[in-house]
């Protein structure tokens, strides 16, 4: 029995990094699907939750996919909508990478110490990486600040957390280098999110802060959203501190996201979403 994936993207091209990776998770085969809207994916899902025996629809799962986390949301809602009894499939939400790349940098975070209590800033941290890992934080009892360059925004993102996970982040605006030089102050955790080739913090404001215990950048492309973060950074110490880059951490990340799809296959009731994901990442970190 092939196992049928089938990647539903909420954007108009389908994402070729997700398909590269879902075939190297164990996908048989692949059908990219552009521009899916919770008006269009019900004929889709009848037509994967239809056709195969009980025992065979483990072979068939959808990943849905895009650049917008909360299209990506609201498909995922459509989707099970259409599930009853044991007529389902496996499915799995990793929206602009967004649940893997944060499981992957806080597991990082979290590995080999406890993050109860400490207090984390996250960076243009409205977006959707910034906000599944202030989710992440959260949940292990650590005391979450998002900043965006507008209060709105801010407070929009903190609002869409309480209301989908039930947790409570601050949100702050820092529009400019010395509001976040402002924002960090008493940090032990400092995370970038923002868009790539942006920088967010210059390194002397980070270096000689006493409370700050660790950093980590989602950025890959140059400058550093921290400047004196190495793309490469893995647990390197600088200044005193624990560095992660985009890359150091993106190994587990893409390790993951194949984990995740080799596991749609071994079911037809799996959803993965931002919880699953995060278990799932702290069990491969190390």
């Amino acid at each position: 029995m092939k196992k049928l994936l089938f990647q539903l993207d909420t954007d108009p091209t389908p994402s070729v990094f997700d398909n590269v990776v879902c075939y190297d998770g164990g996908a048989d085969h692949i059908t990219a699907i552009a521009g899916v809207t919770p008006d269009n994916v019900g004929a889709m899902v009848d037509g994967a939750i239809f056709t195969r025996a009980p025992k065979d629809k483990k072979s068939t799962a959808l990943f849905l996919g895009g650049s917008n986390m909360v299209a990506g949301e609201e498909l995922l809602k459509a989707v099970q909508k259409k599930f009853f009894g044991n007529f389902r499939v496996s499915v799995m939400l990793d929206s602009n990478g967004s649940n893997t790349t944060a499981a992957a940098c806080v597991a990082w975070l979290g590995h080999g110490r406890t993050l109860t209590g400490k207090k984390a800033v996250i960076l243009a941290g409205t977006g959707p990486v910034g906000s599944r890992a202030a989710v992440m934080l959260a949940r292990e009892g650590v005391d979450v600040t998002l900043t965006s360059r507008k209060e709105e925004q801010a407070l929009k993102a903190v609002q869409a957390i309480k209301e989908r996970f039930g947790l409570d982040v601050k949100g702050i605006a820092a529009p400019d280098a010395e509001s976040r030089a402002a924002a960090i102050q008493g940090a032990h955790i400092i995370i970038a999110t923002g868009a790539g080739g942006i920088q967010l913090l210059s390194e002397d404001v980070w270096k000689n802060s006493p409370s700050l215990e660790m950093i980590a950048d989602a950025n890959a492309t140059p400058p550093m959203g921290i400047e004196g973060v190495d793309v490469m950074d893995k647990g390197a110490e600088r200044h005193g501190k624990i560095v992660f880059g985009a890359i150091g951490f993106g190994a587990l990340k893409i390790a993951l996201q194949r984990a995740c799809v080799a596991q749609l296959f071994e079911t037809n009731s799996l959803v993965l979403d931002a919880e699953e994901i995060y278990a799932i990442a702290k069990t491969m970190v190390g």
